[in-house]
């Protein structure tokens, strides 16, 4: 398909490496997803399916086939955030974000550590993947990341913390450049993210009174 010769058609090199237009592009809606994010914007819902379309070519085509499994799920899990913020927004006129119960914070490692191993298999089996568990890391990690977006609880961005450290070296391995430079700015729009919404949240990690209610952060 002449779209997919295109998108997939360097733009400029960096680092040696050429950085096609699906890499580029995809990586700007990423960088403005965090921002949207970071707003506690609806559309960074939107923005994100588009990047993921984008970054599913640059990643096909870099053959990295759990990081192009990876934004086909991301495109399903940011349509079930999109409604769980569209929700939240009609109920109380604004997204509401809070800490995680310990609960909560259990189960979301259990599913990063777990699916990772169970992917990385998978990955592993089926020849999908030159890196198959740093690869499924990345993806499982993710959608983890996701689900905690979607119930807009702070430790979110804790698991994108994460998935950046991994994804930075292993995406300069596969020849993405750019999508490493944009990691790493990930880092520093992820530490700003934790801050921000650990301050529109009252609640604090230690109170057992504030792990079981949702309280209301700011508006813009």
């Amino acid at each position: 398909m002449e779209i997919f010769t295109w998108l997939n058609t360097p733009i400029f090199e960096l680092l040696g490496n050429p950085v096609p237009w699906s890499d580029f592009l995809g990586n700007i809606c990423a960088l403005a997803t965090v921002f949207l994010a970071l707003r506690r914007n609806i559309l960074s819902w939107p923005v994100q399916i588009l990047g993921s379309i984008l970054l599913f070519s640059a990643s096909v085509s870099a053959g990295l086939g759990g990081n192009a499994s990876r934004q086909v799920v991301i495109i399903v899990a940011a349509i079930w955030g999109w409604s769980q913020w569209k929700r939240s927004r009609e109920q109380t006129g604004e997204i509401q974000v809070r800490w995680a119960t310990w609960k909560e914070r259990i189960l979301l490692v259990l599913a990063l550590l777990v699916g990772t191993v169970a992917f990385g298999a998978v990955l592993s089996a089926g020849g999908w993947s030159w890196n198959p568990y740093p690869d499924a890391y990345i993806f499982v990690g993710s959608l983890v990341a996701m689900y905690a977006q979607g119930r807009a609880i702070v430790e979110f961005w804790f698991v994108w913390l994460a998935v950046d450290l991994v994804g930075i070296p292993l995406a300069i391995m596969g020849g993405l450049a750019f999508s490493g430079i944009v990691y790493f700015i990930f880092l520093i729009m992820v530490v700003v993210g934790i801050i921000d919404w650990a301050k529109r949240s009252r609640q604090t990690i230690s109170s057992p009174i504030a792990q079981s209610q949702t309280v209301t952060g700011r508006p813009d």
